[in-house]
């Protein structure tokens, strides 16, 4: 798993095609492969002894699902590889935490690669994995880079028979693990919404200068789950669309289903980038508009004590004849005078609506 501030960036310069180059942190130890076996009748859980079994056919309709946790582990991971005929290409991109999703199609194996999201409420952030599959004849196999993930469900689907997995050939099994990562894609996206109410609320209330370092987060990671839901949706597309014997007919409806969800995800993150930006606006409005309360009020100061200075500044001065200087209540009445200005200055701002 990937903390979206951290994207990794690709060190195989100068490197020769097909060289693995493990990119990307490491999450486990040791590596973990396991495979599930299963038909409508017979479900078999097992870790093999030998890479060999793995390149051995599937019989009489029945499904094998391989997945290795781990991907850090190059020699794992190549002689799996090999025993599943994978071109060095397509394990240079499972190696390499940082590839686009998408899908290629190499005649008798399709590979994909996308991303697998969590969110961690435990530090308020967006986690993100890479999950490759290889879809072959009766076989499915995925590289993850650490325990844990959404499929829980469609395993136990498949121990206890729900549903229809069990009777459906490999692509299916391809499609629901493909299902279970865009629909765990809108338990994400609930906590962000939550995340971007409250911050709405606390904006409303009062901007502080804290609030847009927080906008800037969530500007961030949502420029992050667009960057992950785009290919998502293109990936679904293009699922759909490609013409391999691969895929049958009936998981074909199932696909089409796949790419609306992908493009609901889209449109989501599209709806909160835009609150997003809109949060930013916000801020910047309200920053201004405290900017003017603050100047309206020295203004009205300023303006207020002009003719109170003025008034200040003829009887400091120094002349000797000066006729009001004699008076008894000279002072007393200049005094009031300043006063009566300042008061009636009030009551014209409050007239005219300034104040």
């Amino acid at each position: 798993m990937t903390d979206i501030r951290k994207e990794t960036i690709p060190r195989t310069a100068n490197l020769p095609p097909g060289t693995l180059v493990h990119i990307g942190q490491r999450r486990i130890e040791a590596p973990v492969l396991s495979v599930i076996e299963y038909d409508p009748q017979h479900v078999r859980e097992y870790q093999p002894a030998d890479m060999e079994e793995l390149a051995q056919p599937q019989k009489n309709g029945a499904v094998r699902w391989v997945n290795l946790d781990g991907i850090h582990d190059l020699e794992q991971v190549e002689r799996l590889g090999a025993a599943m005929g994978v071109h060095p290409l397509v394990l240079e991109d499972i190696v390499n935490t940082s590839q686009r999703p998408k899908l290629e199609d190499y005649g008798d194996y399709l590979f994909l690669v996308f991303k697998m999201l969590y969110y961690n409420a435990d530090e308020n952030t967006i986690l993100a994995e890479q999950v490759s599959l290889i879809l072959r004849q009766g076989v499915v196999a995925s590289f993850q880079e650490a325990p844990g993930d959404v499929f829980g469900a469609i395993r136990d689907r498949i121990r206890t028979g729900g549903g229809r997995i069990r009777t459906m050939p490999a692509d299916y099994l391809a499609y629901a693990l493909l299902d279970a990562v865009v629909d765990n894609y809108f338990v994400v996206l609930e906590h962000f919404a939550e995340n971007i109410e409250l911050l709405e609320d606390r904006l409303i209330e009062e901007s502080t200068p804290e609030m847009l370092e927080e906008i800037y987060v969530l500007k961030r990671e949502t420029s992050f789950l667009r960057k992950a839901a785009w290919p998502m949706r293109e990936l679904a597309g293009a699922f759909d669309r490609t013409a391999s014997a691969l895929l049958s007919q009936g998981t074909r409806v199932y696909l089409r289903d796949l790419y609306d969800h992908a493009v609901q995800v889209v449109d989501t993150v599209e709806l909160f980038r835009e609150s997003a930006s809109g949060m930013l606006d916000v801020y910047l409005s309200n920053a201004s508009n405290r900017m003017n309360e603050v100047m309206k009020v020295l203004t009205i100061i300023a303006t207020i004590f002009i003719p109170l200075t003025f008034i200040a500044g003829v009887y400091g001065m120094n002349f000797r004849h000066m006729p009001e200087l004699d008076e008894p209540w000279a002072y007393p009445v200049t005094l009031t005078v300043m006063a009566a200005v300042a008061a009636g200055m009030l009551m014209y701002f409050r007239k005219k609506r300034w104040l």
